[in-house]
């Protein structure tokens, strides 16, 4: 900062001298090579130094060793964008290095910076503090232990205990480079972004201070509330309350024990929307059973007590069952799941399979209790059809309606309405086949155990009867709109995308760590450290510290990277 102060170069075979400008000029024989001057009538003193200018209550000007003391009241100007205050303030124009301390405020366009001591190296165009120090920012006021400032790219970087306030949220991190001019700030390591209603947490990420938007990757999240969105990489609106994340995304919802899984999703907190595609599959805890939706997008709208999910294109869903039971799974071209109605609607070409039943009609709705969370009813609307495969054939039942009921998850009764038939072979205690039934009836009632059909009641029966199996020809076992998709059945959660390409992921832009820009101070030992005998400071003030914090940058991963790669070399060449 002071950087800009003292001018940029100056020439290798002579030093310029301070100009005194004004103030009362007296010789004490305490100070022999001093010449101290002192504010007057006229106000303070002024010193003009390579376009700078300076004013203080009390300056002593070291003429020999070009050096300058500066008390009270210091304010040095580099033209009209730049100022510092502090109470007291060197400059030695030989090494071209300066030191203030007391009070220490510099400002400049858009921030101010207040410490209690602060270095200023003309040459690397630096400034560097550890006695902890805050920056105000058009918006935010940003706080850490150590801080270094580069004048020509108007970087901050800010070590160990790094914190932003705004009045929308609050930033923790344990490094962090700020640009004045922009506002944008670049998190490395464990990383917080908290508000009222989120808190972002990242361990290598971006923010825009000032237009509250960010990116962020490598271990990211997004608390809401009830939800948490986890991805590769996600981008973040606070104006818009809006969230997008990219490859390997995780919605936990920890209210409705459910997590939303893909690899694009957008959050909109206000609407309390998710919108979820590439592979995406909802999963749901129920019954101490897990249900998964799959469909090319999710879309899940709701305040918790009142989720609803809505899957578009080729949906899919399944039901492992608890151990011992069989699957349940389901093919739609769109789903619909209302967690407060527990009412599941498969919609478009639905074919649903419980157990070795299956079942096809216009439209699937599938009722759960709601307090239970156990399946309770099944119904097939328009064109209703289940179909069971037996060793000889198909068991059908068809008709305008089917309802079933479930006990304990499985399909116990299933009532078939209106224009109802039924081919079914029919099997005695052994299993050997008694007949083929063929029989029409205005409503037929079937009975399950283990998902096998084992009675059939007709209501209001009109024509048929049982058939011996050589009296039925082939032709005549396949009842009208009879189809068969056994092929299409999920047997595991990995045939949730059976058929279907994996979604080709972007590569995502990481955010490189800084490089590295060597230490603020130059590693001179402490007796070669050439500093005037008039100066506070000591050869001790301009060494780096072993418990200066560090940062992380680009060589140190490396670095580390390295040592890593030859540790499980050496591992894998033990084995």
């Amino acid at each position: 900062m002071l950087l800009f102060f003292f001018g940029i170069n100056l020439s290798a075979q002579e030093k310029q001298k301070v100009d005194i400008q004004s103030g009362y000029l007296e010789l004490r024989p305490e100070f022999p090579d001093a010449a101290i001057y002192t504010k007057d009538e006229t106000g303070q003193v002024y010193i003009v130094h390579e376009g700078v200018e300076m004013w203080c209550d009390q300056a002593f000007v070291y003429l020999k060793n070009n050096f300058v003391k500066a008390y009270g009241d210091v304010r040095i100007t580099q033209g009209d964008t730049v100022s510092m205050n502090s109470k007291y303030a060197e400059y030695n124009g030989n090494t071209q290095f300066a030191f203030a301390s007391g009070d220490v405020v510099l400002t400049e366009p858009k921030t101010t910076l207040k410490t209690d001591t602060l270095y200023f190296d003309r040459i690397k165009q630096q400034a560097y503090y550890r006695t902890d120090g805050t920056v105000q920012d058009t918006s935010s006021v940003l706080t850490s232990r150590t801080g270094r400032y580069f004048a020509e790219s108007k970087k901050y970087q800010f070590l160990q205990n790094v914190k932003i306030v705004n009045p929308k949220y609050t930033v923790n991190s344990n490094q962090l480079d700020f640009f004045s001019e922009t506002g944008d700030a670049y998190l490395y390591g464990p990383s917080t972004i908290v508000s009222e209603t989120s808190t972002v947490y990242c361990e290598r990420g971006y923010y825009d201070t000032r237009g509250d938007t960010g990116y962020f990757v490598k271990n990211s999240k997004v608390d809401y509330e009830n939800r948490t969105l986890y991805g590769d990489s996600i981008y973040f609106d606070r104006n818009k309350s809006f969230a997008s994340a990219t490859n390997n995304i995780r919605v936990l919802d920890t209210i409705n024990k459910s997590v939303i899984r893909g690899h694009y999703a957008e959050v909109f907190r206000e609407k309390d929307s998710v919108f979820i595609t590439k592979r995406a599959v909802a999963i749901t805890v129920r019954d101490g059973d897990s249900i998964y939706v799959h469909a090319d997008t999710l879309r899940v709208t709701g305040k918790p007590e009142n989720r609803i999910v809505k899957g578009f294109y080729r949906a899919r869903l399944f039901k492992p069952g608890k151990v011992g039971d069989d699957p349940t799974s389901g093919k739609c071209d769109s789903i619909y799941v209302n967690e407060k109605r527990g009412i599941t609607k498969l919609l478009r070409n639905p074919v649903l399979w419980s157990g070795e039943n299956q079942m096809i009609g216009d439209t699937i709705h599938i009722l759960s209790d709601t307090i239970t969370d156990k399946l309770d009813t099944l119904k097939v609307f328009n064109h209703a059809f289940l179909v069971q495969k037996d060793s000889m054939g198909f068991n059908q039942v068809k008709g305008e309606r089917l309802i079933g009921l479930f006990t304990n998850n499985e399909l116990d009764t299933v009532n078939i309405n209106k224009n109802a038939q039924v081919i079914y072979y029919s099997r005695d205690d052994n299993e050997k086949l008694v007949g083929i039934n063929n029989t029409v009836s205005s409503s037929i009632q079937m009975y399950l155990e283990e998902q096998q059909i084992t009675g059939i009641r007709f209501i209001k029966k009109a024509d048929g009867k049982v058939y011996p199996p050589s009296m039925l020809p082939e032709n005549a076992r396949i009842l009208p709109g009879f189809q068969w998709r056994g092929d299409e059945r999920l047997y595991s959660v990995e045939d949730l995308f059976k058929g279907k390409p994996a979604p080709v992921l972007p590569k995502i832009t990481g955010i490189p760590l800084p490089k590295n820009e060597g230490e603020f101070f130059e590693d001179i030992p402490e007796d070669e450290i050439e500093l005037p005998e008039e100066s506070k400071l000591s050869p001790k003030d301009l060494q780096n510290r072993p418990d200066d914090p560090k940062p992380e940058t680009l060589e140190s991963e490396a670095k580390r990277d390295s040592i890593q790669q030859k540790m499980n070399d050496s591992i894998q060449q033990g084995n």
